[in-house]
This record gives structure tokens, sequence and C-alpha cells, in this order.
């Protein structure tokens, strides 16, 4: 590859080719989710986004069309990543294997975990050693706060507070480029020695089922009014960046109660 800079539509680009292996562990583990898009061309065009910053793993969540004419034709040479995506009926499923899910949103939740700028946000991507998802909701709602939930964290992309309407291809777009500027540049980052594997969203769904089931055995959970338990237990997981280790201690422990209650 010739290593001068390109030109592009008369914009100067210093060659990229000598940072893909760089990148490549990186970008390998990391899944641009796109939940209930309604409209194929922002699929086409948020596939275009992520190949132009290095990235290919597209998941889309119950979208309402596609494969589409109007995706192929708004990827504009990304089709290889729209050939490759992987197209699923929940986020849930979509979040299969991730231990780090951050959700896109304009929107502040109630009981949400507390925001991120989008830049550090693309930190936390760079810091992360394991499966990565960005989330981004449909075009005209968004997400909604049970996939919010399913998210261990949330950022929002700083736009103009009078006109935040911002079209989902370009806060794809956003994103990458943040991700790929933290990459190049990630600064002083820390190291947590003596780490043990991250556990994973469906590690931590199944030990949010065996709280909720044995709080029901209990009777500390009263089904007829659940309140925000099992919503604050979520957001506490999402905050604690649990181990699979630690996982496998508290269903332990749980067991052992129900043991104790026979």
């Amino acid at each position: 590859m010739n290593a001068a800079a390109t030109t592009f539509n008369g914009v100067s680009s210093a060659p990229t080719g000598e940072l893909a292996p760089l990148f490549s562990p990186l970008f390998s583990r990391i899944r641009i989710v796109l939940s209930h898009t309604s409209h194929p061309g922002n699929i086409g065009a948020a596939a275009r986004a992520m190949k132009t910053m290095g990235l290919s793993r597209l998941v889309l969540v119950n979208p309402k069309t596609f494969p589409d004419a109007q995706a192929d034709a708004m990827a504009a040479g990304a089709n290889d990543v729209l050939a490759k995506a992987q197209v699923v009926a929940s986020l849930s499923e979509a979040l299969f294997g991730t231990t780090l899910a951050i959700a896109l949103t304009a929107r502040r939740r109630e009981l949400a975990a507390p925001p991120m700028w989008a830049a550090d946000a693309a930190s936390e991507v760079v810091a992360h050693s394991g499966e990565i998802a960005l989330v981004f909701g449909n075009e005209t709602s968004g997400l909604s706060n049970a996939e919010l939930a399913q998210c261990g964290a949330w950022a929002m992309i700083p736009v103009d507070a009078e006109f935040s309407s911002l079209n989902v291809a370009a806060a794809v777009q956003i994103m990458c480029y943040e991700i790929r500027q933290a990459a190049i540049a990630p600064g002083e980052l820390p190291v947590i020695s003596g780490a043990g594997m991250l556990a994973t969203h469906d590690d931590v769904e199944r030990l949010l089922a065996h709280f909720e089931q044995a709080a029901l055995g209990s009777g500390f959970l009263d089904p007829a009014s659940p309140k925000r338990l099992m919503l604050r237990l979520r957001r506490m997981f999402g905050r604690a960046q649990l181990e699979r280790e630690e996982v496998a201690i508290l269903r332990g422990l749980l067991a052992s109660f129900e043991d104790q209650r026979r």
C-alpha cells in the first residue's frame, strides 16, 4: 500500500493501513447494535459509517425491513458489512457474550446508570478487554427503558439542547470516530492488575433471574407489588462490572440459602 497521504473529495488524509494491525484486536471485539430500525437506508448508512472507521460487526435487532435495496444503496461500498450483519429477535440476544454494553440515548432516564459523554465512553471501550456492544435505538423513539436497563452504561453525544435530534447513522459515525480517536491516543488509562475474567451479559442475566427466584421463594419479593427491586439490582450489577467468579460466588450463596429453606 502506498504510504503517501491520500486525497478524497479535496480533503487530505494520512495513510491508515499501518494502523490496521493495532486496531484489529480491539475492533474485532466491538459490535454495533441497531435496535428496531425502521428505515433500511439508515442501516446502510450506519454500515458505511462503521467501515470508514474500521469497524465491521453489525447486529440488527428486529429491523422493519432487511435486507433491502435502500440499505445496499446507502452502504455505498460497505456492502460487505451488510452481508455479514447478524439479525436477531431481541436485544438480549444481541448482547449475548458481551461484558460491556453502552446505550446511546439523548434522554435522561430514571434509575439508569450515570451517563458518560461520547468521548469518555470511547475511552471506556478502548480500555475494556472483553466483548463490547454499542447500542442505538429506533429512529423515532430511541431505546425503550427495558432496553436501556440491559446496558450497564449509557452515553450521550453533546448535541445542542435546542435541536438534539441526531440521525442514527450520524450517531454511529460519531461514536466510531471517537473510538478510533481514543485508540490512536488513549492517554493514561488505568491498568487493573490481577483482574479476573469479566462476566458476560448472559452470566449477569442468569444471576438476576436467580436473585428474582430466590427473592420470590423467601417472600422478600412480593410478586403483586415488585416495585423496582430487579431494576435496582440490574443497575447495581451494571456498575460493579462483575467477574465470572463473583457471579459464581453469588449464585452459590443463593443456592445455599435455598437449600436451607428446603
